[in-house]
């Protein structure tokens, strides 16, 4: 998966297309992320032992192919390339501007 827990990413589609935010965490066997105050919903929660009821907002996970990545240094929504040095480090590249992120 091309998307890592810390980048900035971009909602390509939905209720919440436009909005940036931060990973949160990655699902990589569900292929989702989660992104704090994105895809938020309203659960109705039953009261048990300890924990009050109520209405309560929980953030749910979005797909990958919902987001994209926003390069560090050009801003922009950008696709992932990968590269890989003489020595064997891999690295992730930006392609509209070539950095690495």
């Amino acid at each position: 998966m091309k998307i890592k827990k810390g980048d900035k990413i971009i909602i390509l589609s939905g209720r919440d297309r436009g909005k940036t935010g931060v990973v949160e965490k990655v699902i990589v066997k569900e292929d989702k992320v989660l992104i704090p105050g994105v895809n938020l919903v309203k659960k109705h929660r039953k009261a048990q032992g300890s924990r009050p009821g109520g209405i309560q907002t929980l953030a749910l996970p979005l797909l990958v192919s919902k987001v994209m990545l926003v390069c560090p240094k050009c801003s922009q929504k950008t696709k992932v390339g990968k590269k890989e040095e003489p020595d064997g480090k891999r690295y992730r590249v930006c392609k509209e501007c070539a950095a690495l992120i």
